[in-house]
């Protein structure tokens, strides 16, 4: 399989983090896939990260997260550079399905550390374990998200990571409140001397400007609309930051009604399906559902958008 490139401490821009579509049965409807995933590509995205939390990852068995795999990368054949979130419970999990995607043709991995790590030492040692078994050519990122593994990374200890384990080259930042650790994450390594580490940054873009400001080199997320994250990233790259945050501001009411806990999966299957990315909006149980007015709310929404994009045009 065709392979656009390995991830590394450079990579920016926006990879954005698929939803997997399902039919009504709950089976995985890989004809979505195929449309997903050019639905992504239009929207110009830099990459796209596959088998994440909001991907319901969790959800799949072995053998469908390596047949999901294999035909995300198929369909892209090389298009752009494809991230594969291999988080696993049992560590020979999450080092077979690491191989088995590079070996398919993904540019690197995502790990989110396991439940239970309170200590600075205990999450050091578990990535050390990750990388001595993944070997030294699989490219990581580590998902800082405690909001859900309720692991908390400091910043010190994510520098030691970086002297000592030269496979980790990105950090998909989401940690809420986030942006001060951002900055030190920045600051304390380049006073260090260290290497500067990819940062990408997640939650849905919830503070994606800021974050920009703060030394984000893109995102790491999911949006309905991808087309935004990847013009305010591209915008603010060209020091166009007003223009950036005029536009990101017309979306920022999907973004926040996107953003709710336990119920944002449904919001974002179902613009998705409206705008004809993937045929049904269902996830998999036990999953959100759209009630009646939450249908009605989305509809005020997406035609309050539409009438400010006409606006800024």
């Amino acid at each position: 399989m065709p392979n656009s490139g390995l991830i590394d401490e450079q990579t920016s821009g926006v990879y954005v983090i698929s939803i997997t579509p399902f039919s009504e049965d709950g089976s995985i409807d890989f004809k979505s896939v195929d449309s997903l995933v050019e639905f992504f590509l239009e929207k110009r995205v830099t990459g796209i990260t596959i088998l994440g939390m909001m991907g319901e990852a969790n959800k799949l068995s072995a053998n469908e997260s390596r047949e999901f795999v294999k035909h995300v990368l198929k369909r892209v054949n090389g298009r752009v550079p494809v991230i594969a979130g291999v988080t696993d419970a049992g560590l020979a999990n999450l080092v077979n399905l690491s191989r088995f995607s590079m070996d398919e043709g993904c540019a690197g991995v995502m790990v989110a550390p396991a439940t239970g790590l309170n200590t600075d030492q205990k999450l050091y040692d578990y990535y050390a374990q990750v990388i001595e078994h993944l070997g030294s050519n699989i490219p990581l990122c580590y998902q800082d998200y405690p909001q859900s593994t309720g692991v908390s990374l400091s910043v010190e200890c994510f520098n030691r990571m970086i002297s000592d384990f030269p496979q980790l080259v990105m950090l998909k930042h989401e940690d809420c409140p986030g942006l001060e650790k951002l900055t030190k994450v920045r600051d304390s390594a380049e006073k260090q001397g260290l290497r500067r580490v990819s940062v990408l940054t997640g939650n849905g873009g919830l503070y994606l400007p800021q974050e920009l400001h703060r030394g984000a080199d893109g995102a790491m997320t999911g949006f309905a609309y991808p087309e935004m994250l990847t013009e305010v990233v591209s915008l603010h790259a060209n020091a166009e930051t007003e223009h950036a945050e005029d536009l990101y501001d017309a979306y920022l009411p999907l973004v926040r009604y996107e953003q709710q806990p336990g119920y944002g999966l449904a919001v974002r299957k179902e613009v998705l399906r409206r705008r004809g990315a993937v045929t049904c909006a269902l996830s998999r149980a036990p999953g959100p559902v759209l009630s009646r007015k939450g249908h009605e709310e989305l509809d005020h929404l997406t035609e309050r958008l539409d009438s400010r994009l006409k606006e800024l045009e």
